[in-house]
């Protein structure tokens, strides 16, 4: 099995580097992907450390891998559709 396309029960959707999307942080619009590089957290659904929802490089941050909003240990982002 690989990670183009799957469901993701936490959320109730389709991610994977297969499913393009815009990045969830509310004031950016830029076009990504529902990949693993693009997800906040360690593992689909946000694992243990972040949220589970998907951003541009921008919004997400390395070591760990996690948004602002996860980082200051606040209340996730809204997912976009």
């Amino acid at each position: 099995m690989g990670y183009a396309v799957y469901w993701v029960d936490e959320h109730n959707r389709f991610a994977g580097y297969g499913v393009p999307c815009i990045c969830e942080h509310p004031d950016c619009t830029k076009e990504i992907n529902r990949g693993l590089g693009c997800l906040c957290g360690d593992a689909p659904g946000g694992g243990e450390t972040g949220c589970g929802l998907y951003f541009c490089g921008e919004h997400l941050y390395v070591a760990p891998q996690q948004c602002e909003r996860c980082q200051k240990k606040r209340k996730p982002f809204a997912a976009k559709p």
